[in-house]
C-alpha cells in the first residue's frame, strides 16, 4: 500500500466530504478521490458507504484506520530517526488554550535541535484532545491530572503520562485595577509588606475586601469544558461568593478584561509572569485550588525527537 494514499485515506476518514479531505491535504477533490480508488483496489474492497458528497467509513474502512495509523506512526518514526537532526517533524500538540499558553514556549524551545521541524497548537478541551490523539489528529496532548486519574473512554494502556509540574491559581489584578492601586498606596506608606516565594513583593487583602469588587470568570470549566458556572475556574463560591460580573470563556478577552483594571479573576500562577498583571494574597481565604500537569503521547511508536521533547518538558518543569 502506498503511504501517501494511506494518508489521503486517513484524512478522508476524519472529515466530512472530499472537499474538506482535499483541502486539508492541499490536494484537488478529484486527486483525493483518484487516490480513495487506487487505495480500494489494492485492498480489494470497498471502504466508505458513499452517499452524495458525504463520506461514511464502512466496517473495512473502520478496520483499515488503527492499521493505518500504525503503519505511518512506524513510517514516520523511522524516517525521523536515520535523518536525525534534519528531519521534517510535524509537531502537533493539543489541550486547553490555557495549558498551551503554559508551556507553548517550552515546546517552541524543545525542538531548536531540528531546525526543519514545526509545531501545531491546537485548543482543545482534555477528553478532545485525547480522542484527538487516539484518532492520530495530534501526537501529543496536555491535560491534568483530574482526566489522567479518571482514565476516560480515550485512554489507551499504550500512551505515557509524563508529568509537567503542577499550578495553582492565583487572585489576579490588573495595574491599573482600583484595588491594586490602595494596596500599593498602603503599602508604600506602611514600608513594608510580605513577599511570595520568589521574593516578589505581594499585596494582601482580606476576603471582605476583595469581594466588593467585579470579577470575571469563564462559565465552563477551561481545563475539561464542563459548564460549572460560577465554580467554573476553580474558586469557591459557596465559600467566598463573588460578584460576577462578567463571563468570558476565550481567554484573551478574559486577560483584556483583568488587564484594563475592570475585573479581577482566579488565573493559574504562571499568568503572573506578565508584568501587567498583579497577585493580591487573600488572606483569610480557607482554600485554593492546584491541578497537576502531564504530556500524555503514543510510548509505542514514539521517534526520539518526541521522546527528547518530553523529557525536556519535564525537566523545564522540575
Amino acid at each position: 500500500m502506498n503511504l501517501s494514499d494511506l494518508r489521503i485515506f486517513l484524512s478522508a476518514a476524519q472529515q466530512p466530504s472530499l472537499g474538506a479531505a482535499a483541502l486539508e491535504m492541499h490536494l484537488t477533490t478529484s486527486a483525493v478521490s483518484k487516490a480513495l480508488k487506487r487505495l480500494e483496489d489494492q485492498v480489494g474492497t470497498v471502504l466508505f458507504d458513499r452517499s452524495a458528497r458525504q463520506l461514511a467509513l464502512n466496517s473495512s474502512g473502520r478496520m483499515l484506520v488503527q492499521r493505518a495509523q500504525t503503519l505511518l506512526a512506524l513510517a514516520d518514526q523511522a524516517r525521523c530517526d536515520l535523518q536525525g537532526e534534519r528531519a521534517s517533524i510535524d509537531c502537533r500538540v493539543g489541550g486547553p488554550a490555557i495549558l498551551l499558553w503554559r508551556h507553548g514556549a517550552a515546546l517552541s524551545g524543545a525542538l531548536h535541535a531540528w531546525p526543519e521541524a514545526s509545531l501545531r497548537m491546537h485548543a482543545l478541551y482534555e477528553d478532545e484532545a485525547l480522542a484527538a490523539l487516539k484518532r492520530g489528529e495530534i501526537g501529543m496532548a496536555l491535560v491534568t491530572g483530574e482526566v489522567i486519574q479518571g482514565r476516560g473512554e480515550h485512554w489507551s494502556e499504550e500512551w505515557e503520562a509524563t508529568p509537567l509540574g503542577t499550578l495553582t491559581l492565583r487572585l489576579v489584578a490588573g495595574r491599573s485595577h482600583a484595588l491594586v492601586r490602595a494596596l500599593e498606596a498602603e503599602r508604600a506608606a506602611g514600608g513594608g509588606g510580605a513577599h511570595d516565594q520568589d521574593g516578589a513583593a505581594m499585596l494582601e487583602a482580606g476576603s471582605a475586601r476583595v469581594l466588593t469588587h467585579d470579577f470575571v470568570s469563564p462559565a465552563q470549566s477551561p481545563f475539561c469544558g464542563a459548564r460549572r458556572g460560577s465554580r467554573s475556574d476553580g474558586w469557591r463560591d459557596d465559600q467566598l461568593p463573588r460578584r460576577i460580573r462578567y463571563w468570558a470563556d476565550d481567554l484573551q478577552l478574559l486577560l483584556t478584561l483583568v488587564k484594563s483594571g475592570q475585573a479581577l479573576a482566579y488565573l493559574p500562577d504562571f499568568a503572573l509572569a506578565d508584568p501587567d498583571l498583579r497577585r493580591i494574597r487573600v488572606n483569610d481565604c480557607p482554600f485554593h485550588c492546584e491541578e497537576s500537569v502531564y504530556l500524555v503521547w503514543k510510548r509505542k511508536h514514539a521517534a526520539a525527537w518526541q521522546r527528547s521533547l518530553a523529557q525536556q518538558l519535564a525537566a523545564a518543569a522540575a
